[in-house]
């Protein structure tokens, strides 16, 4: 992990297209803005981490469904 030190209004940059600007210091929070190109997914970490769940539970659903798909068609070739 690359740990940095930033001021009020100072920036660092990630590769050619992603800047994180530190907006605001009060106390103990700091607010950041994050410019990057729209196809680049930001999200707050446990937002992240919620739609990796989702998406792992969507693809054993996904695949449930799919077995269950095979074994119907199985069933149908077998039973004539």
């Amino acid at each position: 992990m690359l740990a940095l030190s930033r001021k009020q209004g100072e920036s660092i940059m990630i590769g050619n297209d992603i800047e994180i600007t530190i907006l605001d210091v009060k106390n103990d929070q700091v607010k950041i803005g994050i410019q990057a190109p729209r196809q680049v997914g930001v999200h707050r970490k446990e937002i992240y981490l919620q739609i990796q769940e989702e998406n792992k539970n969507a693809a054993k659903q996904d695949s449930k469904q799919e077995t269950q798909n095979t074994m119907a068609q199985l069933e149908q070739l077998f039973s004539k």
